[in-house]
């Protein structure tokens, strides 16, 4: 991720501070717990089970700091409660080519598309920002071609 200003809701702030406890406390014990084990099974320079135990810790340490980094660089953006326009923590209903999709516009820490919460960043998500039911926006999608949208729905 870049070095820049971190912009979360306050619901996806919930959901990296639980995840972080979550790191700090069980998982970490649990790694710790594998790592023992491993250990008795005698000789490390040839055991699968503690390579695989301590590269897991690295990525969940890697993760942990990933996780305090953003917390502590963030931005916590309220969505206002009474708003005609897309705003960051908006869940917007689009008509695009006659089918309609919903996202929710999130900072980028926060992006789960399988989950349709979009980045402001994204092409889609900051075309989207500022614009009120009824407009007709486009953005460049990935490869290059034009996604023309039409808001339908703006929610808080």
């Amino acid at each position: 991720m870049a070095d820049s200003n971190y912009i979360l809701t306050q619901e996806g702030r919930d959901k990296l501070e639980e995840e972080l406890h979550y790191l700090e406390t069980e998982k970490r014990a649990e790694i710790g717990e594998r790592i023992r084990v491993a250990r008795e099974f005698g000789d490390i320079s040839e055991n699968s089970e503690y390579d695989d135990a301590k590269n897991e810790q690295g990525m969940m340490e890697a993760r942990i700091a990933e996780i305090s980094h953003i917390l502590s660089e963030a931005t916590v953006v309220n969505t206002p409660k009474r708003s005609s326009k897309v705003n960051i923590g908006s869940i917007v209903t689009v008509s695009m080519d006659g089918r309609e999709r919903v996202f929710t516009i999130v900072g980028a820490a926060e992006s789960d598309v399988a989950e349709g919460k979009i980045s402001n960043e994204s092409p889609v998500g900051a075309a989207l920002l500022g614009h009120k039911k009824g407009d007709e926006v486009e953005a460049t999608g990935p490869t290059g071609k034009a996604i023309k949208m039409t808001i339908v729905k703006i929610d808080h």
